[in-house]
């Protein structure tokens, strides 16, 4: 039986994404499109928007049929504003949004009391992959290798630095033993900028429509490593998403990620 499926966001980039991407899976069934009350899209046809044809579901500011899970992207107030409400409907969630604060991400871990939580600064596989490694490899040098993290991303990206960029940054210190509040400095500027020992350098870019790339450098005297992943659609995200979806519709209540999804998890 097809999972039904509850798009909130499904008027916006990723939501469109999400939404077509889930329309040609046999696995899904779109049940709610959701938007905030004031969108130019609430009640236009989902499928019209998509360019697909007419699916006889309006986009709507909630659900007014229960779906299996929901997933979300769009804006931090907005992720807690239905996060509230699918609590209240014991209905699972899938979490793309970033850009959330230290309190509204302890929101988002008290839900999981209740309700199973999907909540991953990054949908990809690949990307995924790279949290891991990134660990592993600043373990291994240690400190005698400076750390540079640089992300890019489109003109029209809202928060700096990337969900992605702070969760590099997060796994290399919990694999190093770093205070993650104290140890990163956001770009540079002044007349005396010199690097200090064990600072993790983290630089936004925004420029054009980069979907999204992620370089972790590893340098000391005499040579550099890096690891960099480049999204060329985001399609990989919307996969991700609705592979997440899949998974925790089955997961009793708790705060997950993606490392759960993909077994990666220590």
């Amino acid at each position: 039986m097809a999972i039904k499926l509850g798009i909130i966001g499904s008027a916006g980039r990723m939501g469109r994404r999400i939404a077509t991407l889930a329309q040609q899976d046999e696995n899904f069934r779109i049940t709610c499109a959701v938007e905030r009350a004031d969108h130019p899209a609430q009640g236009v046809d989902l499928g019209e928007l998509l360019g697909l044809g007419k699916l006889d579901l309006a986009i709507s500011s909630k659900w007014s049929a229960k779906p299996d899970v929901l997933i979300d992207f769009t804006t931090p107030q907005a992720t807690i504003e239905f996060l509230a409400a699918a609590r209240k409907d014991a209905v699972p969630m899938v979490i793309g949004t970033t850009g959330l604060s230290p309190e509204q991400l302890a929101t988002v871990k008290d839900a999981g009391k209740d309700i199973a939580v999907l909540q991953a600064a990054n949908m990809s596989l690949g990307v995924n992959l790279l949290f891991r490694l990134v660990g592993q490899v600043a373990a291994a040098l240690g400190d005698d290798y400076d750390i540079e993290i640089t992300e890019t991303h489109h003109r029209f990206k809202k928060d700096a630095p990337s969900g992605t960029a702070l969760e590099l940054a997060r796994q290399i210190c919990a694999a190093t033993k770093k205070d993650f509040d104290s140890c990163i400095t956001h770009g540079r500027s002044g007349a005396e900028v010199s690097r200090q020992p064990g600072n993790i350098g983290m630089h936004a870019r925004r420029q054009g429509d980069v979907v999204g790339e992620h370089t972790v450098a590893f340098s000391t005297l005499g040579e550099t490593l890096e690891l960099t992943h480049k999204a060329h659609s985001r399609d990989i995200f919307a996969r991700g998403a609705l592979t997440a979806a899949a998974w925790i519709v089955t997961q009793p209540p708790g705060l997950y990620d993606m490392l759960d999804v993909l077994g990666l998890k220590k």
